[in-house]
């Protein structure tokens, strides 16, 4: 028999003693970490990831290396959205690939014991460059994975921030204001655009007022997005009326070459609702 197959055999029939013994020697005390949990269903599935993890490192031996890695990235890609893994450090679950790796290591050097008279010296450092190939692609492909699911929380969070940030406050007679706080970048001006339209129609508004007073940076494109939103609103009926405009705003409008002449513009919010008692 090939003493690769051999190998693998040994491998996956110490599966289940790879996995206790590194459970065995867990010393996690971060709560948040999947390793310090105490659940014994946690527990449980965790030792059933650690154990797959074996039966497929183990093939590296004996299979070409495309076949292999494609089947061996499906498992990387289920451990990376395992909501428990999630919720762990990445340094320490890069850290728990590594013990992994040096417990193949020790493996690869018993069976090479095992096995001296039919393994070459040059057998034992080709069977460790595998396995440093598989624990490297795991820990590549994990950090990946959880870089994007990452990402699209995160996006998910700023959207959601975004939209708290920017809302339309109902006021008596189908008004509304929309006051607008902070740095605004091209995205959330995308965002406010939405949402306002969307509010604005919800809540059958027949005039808002846009208040900039606390909008520190605005840049060209979000100076256009901002007439874009109050032309929008003129199109669905929705009167509009800005105040709060700092000089450094009017002077980014006037570059883009923005016209004033059919909006609204008061200096401050308190002018724009005393107006509207007056009227009102």
């Amino acid at each position: 028999m090939e003493i690769n197959l051999v190998l693998r055999n040994f491998l996956v029939d110490n599966a289940d003693r790879l996995t206790e013994e590194w459970y065995a020697t867990l010393e996690e005390k971060d709560p948040s970490s999947v390793y310090a949990s105490t659940d014994l269903e946690a527990v449980a599935a965790l030792k059933a990831q650690n154990n797959e993890f074996h039966l497929f490192a183990a093939d590296i031996l004996v299979e070409d290396e495309e076949t292999f890695m494609d089947r061996f990235n499906v498992w990387v890609n289920k451990i990376a959205h395992d909501s428990a893994h999630l919720k762990t450090p990445t340094h320490q679950i890069i850290r728990e690939f590594t013990r992994t790796r040096s417990q193949y290591f020790d493996y690869i050097h018993k069976f090479y014991e095992l096995h001296k008279d039919k393994v070459a010296p040059m057998q034992l450092i080709d069977w460790k460059n595998k396995f440093i190939q598989v624990i490297d692609a795991a820990i590549l492909n994990f950090v990946e994975e959880a870089h994007k699911n990452s990402a699209i929380q995160l996006k998910a969070q700023q959207e959601m921030i975004y939209e708290l940030s920017s809302p339309v406050i109902t006021l008596a007679n189908n008004q509304a204001l929309l006051p607008l706080v902070g740095d605004i970048d091209t995205s959330r001006a995308k965002i406010i655009l939405e949402n306002t339209l969307e509010q604005c129609a919800a809540k059958k508004v027949h005039h808002l007022y846009i208040d900039l007073s606390g909008v520190v940076i605005i840049d060209t494109m979000v100076a256009h997005q901002i007439f874009q939103l109050i032309s929008t609103l003129n199109l669905i009926g929705v009167k509009s009326t800005l105040s709060g405009i700092r000089p450094e705003i009017a002077m980014t409008a006037l570059q883009l070459g923005l016209s004033f002449d059919k909006t609204h513009v008061v200096s401050t919010l308190s002018q724009a609702l005393e107006k509207n008692k007056s009227i009102h």
